[in-house]
């Protein structure tokens, strides 16, 4: 029939754009075979993914919780603060700093004894100090990670990790709530401890990094492990390359044992530094495009690209940057402006204008769309009509 010949035409003119659209830099990623139930590995500096294993996918997310009340404590609060501590936060089950009721402990070290000994108690401390009560500061961790990092498939109900059915988050979102922390000095330099002199009221000892890997490889610089029954083991893992070659996130959710989790992060941390390395455009450099126009980068550009694999830049003339590899796969593309733009200073005028001219732009591309969409309807409506007279019987909704 008519209608199946344009409907297999059309199938096959989509699998031609399918298989010859460019392909990115984790098209040629390895089958690895891992234990865990999800897991990512991206560029630490790029953001690309290198690897993904299921990593939209909601899980439990368990300590690796601490990272994100880790990051809001080093830039909301005042590390050098006194924190008295609450009756409520010495009861919290699970790993202790043992910290006793009103004793005052400098922020610095709570987050010192969450990061590094993975401590609940001082957890909870942290969340109400900060934000008044535990409740109030799941919320601003929602908030913090939904308007400061950008990722919405997590949500916080304590900022330590004890199970809760409304605690979830994906092995993208840890990674990219990772990515943002890590960007942090203070909060990098504690996370990359490896032990640490602990003296309270209560416990006088040397605490030792959780994470094992910490421990155990120059090349890994934190961050954080976790474990709750339901949850399984997770482990989120920063490593960066002997010659600073690429610097990676590993995210590991819902392993079946400690080991799993830390055997499967080694695999991809082997797989990103034998295949990948990250590559940098510096803040300033002034590039041309084929006319001689000038441009400046504003900012400094990552990209990732497979180790041994040259890249090349161009500008067109609209000054879109565009880096592609060997096979001609697009890496990075960027709209620059001319110095002529990054000189001129901003005019409330102009910006208004602008917003006008944005906003007819808009209801010009509605009206062209719907146009079309009419067009097209009109069009199917009446090739259906003939076919149906030309064979004098109602097929179509056979």
């Amino acid at each position: 029939m008519l209608i199946n010949r344009l409907f297999s035409i059309i199938i096959v003119l989509a699998l031609i754009l399918i298989v010859t659209t460019p392909s990115s830099t984790n098209a040629h990623v390895q089958d690895i075979d891992l234990y865990s139930e999800s897991a990512i590995l991206i560029d630490q500096s790029s953001g690309e993914v290198l690897y993904d294993k299921s990593s939209q996918q909601q899980m439990y997310p368990a300590s690796i919780t601490k990272i994100i009340t880790g990051i809001i404590a080093i830039e909301q609060g005042e590390l050098d603060d006194k924190v008295t501590i609450s009756e409520g936060a010495t009861e919290v089950i699970g790993t202790s700093v043992y910290l006793l009721e009103d004793e005052e402990v400098e922020l610095r070290k709570l987050v010192k004894g969450m990061l590094i000994n993975s401590g609940n108690d001082a957890s909870a401390a942290i969340a109400e100090h900060i934000a008044g009560s535990e409740e109030g500061f799941a919320e601003l961790m929602n908030e913090f990670v939904n308007d400061v990092v950008g990722v919405s498939d997590t949500n916080f109900t304590n900022p330590h990790g004890l199970f809760d059915g409304n605690q979830y988050t994906t092995a993208s979102d840890m990674a990219k709530i990772t990515q943002y922390a890590m960007a942090n000095e203070k909060f990098r330099d504690i996370v990359a401890m490896t032990e640490f002199e602990w003296e309270t009221e209560g416990w006088e000892t040397t605490i030792y990094n959780h994470h094992q890997m910490v421990r155990q490889y120059d090349e890994v610089t934190g961050v954080k492990n976790g474990f709750v029954r339901k949850s399984g083991y997770t482990l989120v893992t920063t490593a960066t390359h002997v010659d600073d070659q690429i610097d990676l996130v590993v995210v590991t959710l819902n392993s079946p044992s400690a080991n799993h989790a830390y055997n499967d992060t080694r695999k991809l941390i082997d797989y990103g530094f034998d295949n990948f390395e990250t590559n940098k455009l510096e803040e300033g450099e002034v590039l041309f495009d084929e006319n001689g126009q000038e441009y400046e980068l504003e900012e400094p550009l990552y990209f990732t690209s497979e180790t041994d694999n040259n890249w090349e830049k161009e500008i067109d003339d609209g000054g879109m940057l565009s880096v592609f590899n060997e096979e001609e796969e697009v890496l990075l593309e960027k709209q620059l402006k001319t110095q002529e733009e990054l000189n001129k200073e901003p005019d409330p005028k102009d910006a208004q204008m602008a917003m006008g001219t944005a906003n007819q732009s808009d209801v010009g591309i509605n009206i062209v769309f719907w146009i079309g969409m009419t067009l097209l309807v009109t069009l199917i409506t009446g090739v259906i009509l003939f076919i149906r007279k030309r064979r004098k019987r109602d097929w179509f909704f056979r």
